[in-house]
């Protein structure tokens, strides 16, 4: 039998059944194939391709096929062979046939970057943001914190659904409560405050200078103190911006792109960082410079600071510590109540009591106009 070229293939294989795609169409074209000086690819006697031995690779295929490709075809030209006599004999002739195919260095290569792509991803979550949220905090101007402040209030308030309470001598007592703290901490009248009307047992700083007090935390206090000692923990989050840097760091990258940008107010990251300022920890050091902070600002006005952990582990008692209470925002440890405990003892309390008793009863009927109480 001569091929089109003229060349005698006499004890050339044959195979029919096999499928080529000539990669200018998606035509579907079942083949038959004979080896002479190279492979020819005829359907109905017609040659339809004509690939030299050394052009020929294998192509990524399932188990019991082989695939082919050629350096001359077209890209996207293939050919699916499935009888095992022809392959034997394709691959006796192709000495090429494996160039550029991944062999299992090649796999093992693939798999390594994979793993080394996925870590990477786990150490820009892990260290990366948390880095270019303590690069970047200090370089956030105050006006723009402020703004940033105010969008998160406002979604704060929508996701707890917190109304400001009101009551004009709960008010007065919370006004003056906070005004010695912030007199005695070192703040300026431009630290806003207030009480949320939400059983949240919780309190949270905002950046730009924003301190709330829920509700649901000022029920399970028993005294001023307790309520001054975590106050003046959370003026000592705003002292050290950690709500700025918490919430870069739970907004992530979306959130930086829009800081670096300006676009923070229509940012869905915002939200997401919004309730993580009140739902999420902050880091270890952080909680231990608040601490400082707490504990020198009350001893300053001569009352303990030990009553704020006491609150801390009466939470942690009567809500089994689930929850979003202060416990779970800002988790405290045995070792931080005995520091409070010692820091006390070291320098006891000789001030005045931060309210009278009729102010401090004031204060726990502060969101009474919300609720119906008398």
């Amino acid at each position: 039998m001569e091929s089109d070229s003229g060349q005698t293939n006499s004890a050339a294989p044959t195979a029919p059944g096999a499928v080529f795609f000539d990669g200018l169409s998606n035509r579907r074209r079942i083949v038959a194939l004979r080896l002479s000086d190279a492979l020819e690819i005829r359907e109905d006697g017609a040659l339809l391709a004509r690939w030299a031995f050394h052009d020929i690779r294998r192509a990524d295929s399932p188990s019991g096929l082989l695939r082919l490709s050629c350096l001359t075809a077209p890209p996207l030209a293939r050919l699916d062979i499935r009888d095992t006599g022809l392959i034997a004999a394709l691959i006796a002739r192709c000495d090429t046939l494996e160039e550029g195919l991944p062999n299992r260095r090649g796999v093992a290569a693939i798999v390594g970057w994979s793993l080394a792509a996925a870590v990477s991803i786990v150490l820009v979550v892990l260290f990366g943001v948390p880095l270019a949220a303590e690069r970047l905090t200090p370089l956030v101007p105050d006006s723009f914190e402020r703004r940033i402040g105010d969008v998160a209030e406002a979604q704060v308030k929508v996701l707890f659904d917190g109304k400001p309470c009101s009551n004009p001598a709960g008010q007065a007592a919370f006004a003056k409560l906070v005004g010695k703290l912030r007199q005695s901490a070192g703040f300026d009248t431009s630290v806003q405050s207030g009480v949320l009307a939400t059983s949240v047992p919780n309190a949270f700083a905002l950046p730009g200078g924003k301190v709330y007090l829920f509700d649901g935390l000022l029920e399970k206090a028993e005294n001023p103190d307790e309520i001054a000692g975590v106050l003046a923990h959370e003026l000592g989050h705003l002292r050290h911006r950690d709500s700025m840097r918490e919430l870069i760091h739970n907004g992530g990258t979306s959130f930086l792109i829009g800081l670096l940008f300006g676009d923070v107010t229509g940012s869905g990251a915002l939200i997401f960082a919004s309730r993580s300022l009140v739902t999420s920890s902050y880091s270890r050091d952080a909680e231990t410079n608040a601490d400082s902070f707490a504990i020198e600002t009350m001893h300053k006005l001569g009352r303990p600071a030990k009553p704020m952990g006491e609150l801390m582990f009466r939470v942690t008692g009567k809500e089994g510590g689930t929850g979003l209470s202060l416990v779970s925002s800002h988790p405290l440890t045995e070792d931080r109540l005995a520091r409070m405990d010692k820091a006390d003892a070291a320098r006891p309390a000789g001030g005045q009591p931060l309210l009278s008793a009729a102010e401090w009863q004031a204060l726990k009927n502060i969101c009474a106009a919300g609720k119906g109480k008398v």
